[in-house]
């Protein structure tokens, strides 16, 4: 079962991201953290199992983050990260999302997904917040993806994409130099 994340399901949401958090492979979160943030969370069910999670933050009018996303080991290779990015891409759409973009240490899970790595660099300063909180910040070596959901409206923005598809859906975008800032 995916559904929205509520209040009560933040002591499983912080015991599965913090098991991640101390073998150093995801950012620690805090009841606050989790409590504060908990509109931007899915959450997937397997029985009374959290099974995983996911948050979709946003930036700006254009864009935002998929983060936390963490899937319970239990549940390790049964498509439940899959099912969280695909809701929460879906979720964009419906606020009418240009991009959304993450940082990974498993890139090829969300090229799958039809995201393409990009430089850091080109994601809206505001997304480093939490690199601040990492004891990694120094030397980051989480790799930036991104997946462009209307190209049209990318490259209205300014945002261009040098390979698009005919249709509104990006695949391995590679950006030019221009700065997406905004």
């Amino acid at each position: 079962m995916l559904r929205k994340a509520r209040l009560s399901d933040v002591p499983a949401m912080l015991g599965l991201i913090n098991g991640y958090a101390a073998q150093g492979i995801m950012l620690p979160r805090t009841e606050f953290d989790l409590s504060e943030s908990i509109r931007d969370f899915t959450v997937a069910y397997v029985g009374d199992e959290l099974a995983g999670c996911a948050a979709l933050h946003f930036y700006t009018p254009h864009m935002a983050e998929v983060r936390s996303l963490a899937v319970s080991p239990a549940f390790s290779g049964a498509g439940i990260g899959r099912l969280l990015v695909e809701a929460l891409l879906d979720e964009a759409r419906d606020f009418s999302l240009d991009a959304v973009f993450a940082f990974t240490y498993v890139a090829g899970f969300f090229a799958r997904l039809g995201f393409g790595e990009i430089e850091r660099g080109l994601l809206p300063l505001k997304a480093w917040k939490d690199c601040l909180r990492c004891k990694k910040f120094a030397s980051c070596d989480e790799i930036a993806v991104l997946h462009v959901l209307d190209a049209e409206r990318w490259r209205a923005h300014g945002l261009d994409a040098v390979t698009v598809p005919d249709d509104d859906d990006v695949r391995f975008p590679i950006l030019k130099s221009s700065s997406i800032h905004g």
